[in-house]
């Protein structure tokens, strides 16, 4: 079920909805990046969040698609998101990132 916006909470209270990170990928060099996934995961701890889908791009159905990897990842909202990605700890793993791969990352609600 998708759900929009704020849900009510018990109480009466509103929750925000979860939020995505979308990031689709192109990986420039293999050993590089996989000492980048494998730091990702320590960054993503404090912000309540989970990867929710790693994977290649088997097929393209409809339109123009240039990368060949993608990963979405789950976060309790939006305002986690922004937090995560500019926090300290994953800002520290950008030149390595950018050293890895090319990428495009999207937050959505």
């Amino acid at each position: 079920m998708v759900k929009f916006f704020y849900q009510p909470k018990s109480g009466g209270h509103m929750v925000p909805n979860p939020a995505f990170l979308i990031g689709h990928i192109t990986i420039k060099d293999e050993e590089k990046w996989a000492v980048y996934r494998s730091k990702v995961p320590a960054t993503l701890t404090p912000w309540g969040a989970e990867v929710v889908f790693r994977g290649k791009c088997r097929q393209i159905l409809r339109g123009r698609h240039d990368h060949t990897d993608t990963v979405l990842i789950s976060f309790p909202d939006l305002e986690k998101v922004k937090g995560w990605y500019h926090s300290p700890a994953y800002q520290a793993l950008i030149p390595l990132r950018e050293q890895a791969a090319e990428m495009v990352l999207l937050g959505c609600e």
